[in-house]
């Protein structure tokens, strides 16, 4: 899978000292990252050649502009098209290793025939768009009004305005709660979890609390006939085991398999760090499939 859909948009140039260099499209941005604490493959000047660079001072930080970027400009995988720009908190509103879990869950609905997908967490919507252009029908849940804006224009951008596509600004814990009592059923469920959040309306959010209560509630929203579940978490701190044997206690009753988790890695993902063989790992994930997918 790493050679067969690369990135060309995205590499991983480099990464070590807390620092993960990278680039999207034609422009090459250098941001924190506490998982790379190895020395960098390439020189200070190397990595000085970035046209920007966001750096931490106590809990603030601030992006220095080397060379003029635009405010924001796209990058494309495969049939998808993203917007992408630099954020106050040094996000860029897109986590390329998520391609690995585009691809898998695109590839069950498109067998599928397509279903019913319910994404919490959504973010600027790169699950949503994946399962919607493999022919899904998707809830789209985010807290963020500015978050549900940008998965909008990414829908445009990848051509995909004709697609099944519900964008609901809530609480997800709130709007699971409501579609329980609708009696609304989901054939998969994709979510993405920080470790601490607020809602739509304020609403305080732990992840070593609510998590286990927000699953077992999506899990009352599955149909006869579930496709899939995906909990894929950035930061927890916790081992991609834990999520494993976490996603096992709630689908035990479900025909099908729990995969073994696992770590977002770059090298897996289809973005081989360019300078070294090194891999940074980015997150965790754990996934449960039908058996008869």
């Amino acid at each position: 899978m790493g050679t067969e859909f690369p990135w060309i948009d995205y590499e991983l140039i480099d990464s070590g000292g807390g620092r993960k260099f990278e680039r999207y499209g034609k422009y090459r941005l250098v941001r924190p990252d506490p998982q790379a604490i190895w020395q960098p493959a390439l020189s200070e000047a190397e990595w000085r050649k970035a046209d920007a660079e966001y750096a931490r001072s106590g809990r603030e930080g601030e992006w220095t502009f080397r060379r003029s970027l635009p405010e924001s400009w796209t990058v494309s995988f495969r049939e998808l098209v993203f917007r992408v720009k630099p954020t106050s908190f040094k996000h860029t509103g897109l986590f390329p290793e998520q391609a690995a879990n585009w691809l898998w869950l695109q590839r069950l609905i498109a067998e599928r025939g397509g279903g019913r997908v319910l994404n919490l967490f959504a973010y600027t919507g790169g699950a949503t768009l994946a399962a919607a252009s493999a022919g899904a029908e998707v809830a789209h849940v985010d807290a963020s009004r500015g978050a549900i804006k940008w998965a909008r224009e990414n829908q445009e951008a990848s051509g995909l305005a004709g697609r099944k596509i519900r964008w609901i600004q809530d609480d997800v814990s709130a709007f699971v709660a409501r579609e329980t009592r609708r009696g609304s059923r989901y054939d998969a469920v994709v979510m993405d979890p920080p470790p601490y959040g607020r809602g739509a309306a304020g609403e305080l959010w732990k992840i070593e609390t609510d998590l286990a209560p927000l699953v077992a509630g999506c899990m009352s929203l599955l149909s006869d006939r579930p496709l899939f579940f995906l909990v894929n978490t950035y930061a927890s701190g916790y081992a991609h085991m834990s999520m494993r044997n976490f996603l096992e206690d709630f689908s035990g009753r479900l025909a099908g398999t729990t995969s073994p988790g696992g770590i977002l890695e770059s090298g897996d993902l289809l973005i081989p760090q360019s300078s070294s063989r090194r891999v940074l790992p980015c997150g965790i994930f754990a996934r449960w499939a039908s058996k008869n997918e």
